[in-house]
């Protein structure tokens, strides 16, 4: 791999005795892991049923690290939302923030979805978390990542960071910036980042980030937590956008995070004032641990922040569409699901506890999509049948991981059972995968257009 001159300069300046150790990593393998979902399977369970060999990540819980050769992507169990398939460093910064079930929690820069993942698992589907993403295409990959994970309590939005701050002002318990960054820690895995790289592009960065929490700050409650994160290596971005904000706000704490597993802490001596508390940040090496690489700062507001005046959403959805909904949940569900009942159009969804109101923002999920009304019946959505367990529903068809079966299901194709039994649920070895429509002998396939395989 061929590195900018300019970043080598750089880097053997920063790092002295270290660099050598640091540039080493360029001639290793990257490092590949994936994360379990709690909210679909535990650790044992899944350990016992995949057939990949794991080594665990030792800073994150639910987090493994696998072989190159592997391919977890292609195996029915990723498109069931088993696991989420994630650079490793980056799997720390969710359990820096460590959100609580209930609480009201903001990824503000969210897409793909590993970090907004790993944070709604932390919640087990209560509370509040709204995941924005500001780039049209990459927020649809983020909707479809929060709907395989069979999350029920997210609102994923599609809006810039100051419209958000106007909408809620200190409405938030925890913050995530995980800002759009250099990607330094990313040329091991993307070519692109290596040629997109400059010194310029650096300093562009550090500009939006910088304006990013102050849009973040706006938004958070007294008391409340915002965690910083960055995939890249240079202090500008790092150290001294965390010294700036600090000294733009006096009601920031910087609360230390703990340094274990090879985490280093953040360089004093890259910021402007040698601000001796920068040391509380932490930085994940590639040369001192099994990852890409990434900083991480977790950072307290002390003083009061406006009271959010804001309303709640209230249900829309017609008396009709409940009505055809609730017959559909009496014939194919043996669960009830009692949220606030919202339409978008013909769409339904179940909206999260305490939604706030979201007129004039951009949604592009709000909670959990039940499905549409279609002439005088309910047709379920792809992620209703992935918030689902087996035992919510009347029927279901399971197959084997392994089986014929299954792999027609995934490419669309109909499966012959011999009964008649309508809506039921496709499972892949006892866990969720899609609906299917059983008439005549024969099922016919409900697995989404976008996600089937050639």
């Amino acid at each position: 791999m061929k590195l900018p001159s300019e970043f080598i300069e750089k880097m053997e300046r920063l790092l002295e005795d270290e660099a050598s150790r640091f540039f080493s990593t360029y001639h290793e393998e990257k490092a590949n892991g994936l994360r379990f979902n709690p909210l679909k399977i535990d650790r044992e369970t899944f350990l016992t049923l995949v057939p990949f060999a794991l080594s665990p990540v030792p800073f994150c819980p639910t987090g493994f690290y696998y072989d190159a050769h592997e391919q977890p992507g292609k195996h029915p169990y990723h498109a069931a939302g088993l696991y989420y398939i994630q650079e490793p460093s980056a799997m720390f910064v969710a359990e820096v923030l460590k959100p609580n079930p209930g609480e009201f929690v903001l990824d503000l820069c969210a897409a793909p979805g590993g970090k907004t993942t790993q944070l709604a698992a932390m919640m087990k589907n209560q509370g509040l978390i709204i995941a924005n993403e500001i780039h049209p295409k990459r927020v649809k990959a983020l909707s479809e990542n929060i709907e395989r994970f069979g999350i029920t309590n997210a609102l994923v939005t599609n809006e810039t960071p100051e419209k958000l701050a106007k909408y809620f002002p200190g409405f938030f318990d925890k913050i995530l910036v995980d800002a759009p960054c250099s990607g330094e820690g990313m040329f091991r895995k993307d070519e692109e980042a290596v040629q997109f790289w400059s010194q310029a592009h650096v300093e562009q960065c550090a500009i939006k980030q910088r304006h990013i929490l102050d849009c973040a700050y706006e938004m958070l409650k007294e008391g409340g937590i915002l965690v910083y994160s960055t995939c890249t290596f240079s202090p500008e971005e790092n150290e001294q956008t965390i010294e700036a904000f600090l000294q733009t706000y006096d009601d920031l704490e910087l609360l230390s995070i703990e340094k274990v597993h090879g985490i280093q802490p953040g360089r004093r001596e890259w910021t402007n004032t040698n601000f001796e508390e920068m040391e509380r940040t932490a930085r994940l090496w590639p040369h001192s641990l099994k990852g890409e690489g990434h900083f991480v700062a977790k950072i307290k507001k002390t003083g009061p922040s406006p009271s959010w005046n804001g309303r709640y959403a209230k249900p829309n959805a017609s008396k009709q569409m409940v009505r055809e909904y609730r017959q559909f949940e009496q014939e194919v569900l043996q669960t009830e699901i009692e949220k606030p009942m919202y339409a978008f159009q013909h769409h339904l969804f179940a909206l999260p506890d305490h939604c706030p109101n979201f007129d004039g923002l951009k949604v592009v999920r709000a909670g959990l999509h039940l499905g549409e009304a279609k002439k005088q019946r309910f047709e379920p959505n792809h992620a209703l049948a992935l918030s689902l367990k087996p035992q919510d529903v009347r029927y279901s068809l399971d197959l084997s991981s392994d089986s014929v079966e299954c792999l027609k299901y995934l490419r669309g194709e109909t499966i012959q059972t011999g009964e008649d039994r309508g809506w039921l649920l496709v499972t892949v070895d006892g866990y969720p995968l899609g609906w299917g429509k059983e008439v005549k002998g024969m099922v016919k396939n409900f697995y989404p257009k976008g996600l089937r395989i050639n």
